[in-house]
């Protein structure tokens, strides 16, 4: 699999990108390099390779759990720069 300098171009026209074309003929060939090297490793065997989502093994590490009685309504409210009937009073984010 190989890319084209008109692709390269293309795709940076897309991207708004101004290329010169030596710029272009440079990109061109690192990619196609990127794209050999990745042929190479579908010529690996994976027959006995399972299929993962990370290199190492992986397990939920969360704690149980637990119910406990949460912070007094007094206490959260003591730093609030704005309270208004026992609630934190925030900017409005929306127009009226």
């Amino acid at each position: 699999m190989s890319i084209s300098k008109e692709k390269v171009e293309h795709v940076a026209k897309l991207a708004r990108i101004y290329l010169t074309s030596e710029e272009a003929e440079l990109y061109t060939g690192q990619l196609n390099d990127i794209l050999g090297f990745a042929e190479k490793l579908n010529q690996l065997d994976t027959t006995n390779v399972e299929p993962t989502s990370h290199v190492l093994p992986m397990a939920n590490v969360l704690r149980q759990d637990e119910r406990k009685s949460s912070l007094d309504r007094g206490k959260a409210l003591a730093n609030a720069p704005e309270q208004k009937d026992g609630m934190f009073k925030v900017p409005a984010v929306f127009e009226e």
